[in-house]
């Protein structure tokens, strides 16, 4: 997936430039234990996740503050979510999920939220869908829903 998903303003006029940072990050990462590094007048942080390495670019100007806070809630967000499993196949298969949490946390290159539990309550209806989908057609399947439908007409008469 390296040098598939474009940034938010035109830091690289063209991909072979934006590999080509990615690149230089990745390696000087790869050898530094610093969460916070400068490649090319980027500022960038990283957090490690098993397998995963998550990464927040900013300007130079950036406050490092507010994009550890954004990668933070990032991290902490696709860990609940995704059930404990922040791995490199659980990413893939759920890359939806990775869209919508990233969605709710950056929008256009502004960070809009820094609480993993508000994204997290905000992306939690998918959850309960799921579950009352479930009973809507145990009931439907064994009938219990016109059981039920019975009881309320007899109670509004």
């Amino acid at each position: 997936m390296e040098g598939s998903l474009p940034y938010y303003d035109c830091t690289f006029p063209s991909l072979v430039e934006q590999q080509e940072f990615e690149k230089k990050l990745f390696l000087k990462t790869q050898r530094s234990e610093s969460e916070v590094v400068l490649v090319d007048g980027v500022t960038a942080l990283c957090q490690r996740s098993s397998d995963v390495m998550c990464f927040i670019i900013g300007g130079p100007d950036e406050n490092e503050l507010m994009l550890l806070s954004a990668l933070t809630c990032l991290c902490e967000s696709l860990y609940h979510i995704l059930r404990k499993s922040l791995e490199r196949n659980s990413l893939l298969e759920n890359m939806d999920t990775v869209f919508l949490v990233l969605d709710e946390i950056i929008d256009r290159g502004v960070i809009l939220e820094c609480e993993s539990q508000q994204v997290i309550e905000r992306l939690s209806f998918k959850t309960v869908s799921e579950q009352a989908f479930g009973f809507v057609l145990f009931d439907y399947i064994t009938g219990n829903n016109e059981q039920r439908e019975g009881q309320r007409r007899a109670a509004l008469e």
